[in-house]
């Protein structure tokens, strides 16, 4: 009896065309993918037009210096306390027609300011429930 010594086969994949189809998969996921697009802030900007006369009472002024601290009514405040002075004033402003607050509330920065802290300051008059917000340019230096 002969018993022949096996042959050891080799084993092989063969990936010539794998550059092939990792170029076809990335074409596809780029084509097919939808990226999301930031909307910014939803704020409704009011139309081009003539002045409005308003009454100085209800106007609220809030200054954000370079530090991020909050001057409203010409004292320095808190976060906390803000949203509860705001909603004060907003309940004692009144409505108008439309059933909306009489209270706008100016938001001024300092060129400085972070962005971030700008953000929660506008965040916190809304949570007031001020529907009417004024965002003044800061000071040109």
């Amino acid at each position: 009896m002969l018993l022949e010594k096996k042959k050891k086969r080799s084993y092989e994949i063969n990936s010539s065309s794998m550059a092939d189809i990792a170029f076809l998969l990335l074409i596809f996921f780029l084509v097919t993918t939808t990226i999301d697009m930031d909307k910014g802030i939803p704020m409704i900007l009011p139309e081009r037009g003539g002045e409005v006369k308003i009454n100085p009472k209800n106007i609220a002024k809030i200054l954000v210096n370079a530090e991020g601290a909050v001057l409203y009514d010409n004292r320095i405040v808190e976060d906390m306390e803000l949203t509860d002075l705001l909603e004060t004033r907003i309940k004692e402003s009144g409505v108008d027609n439309e059933g909306k607050p009489k209270l706008i509330v100016s938001i001024k920065t300092d060129r400085a300011t972070e962005y971030d802290r700008y953000i929660t300051i506008l965040d916190l008059v809304k949570e007031a429930g001020a529907t009417k917000i004024s965002i003044a340019e800061p000071d040109k230096e």
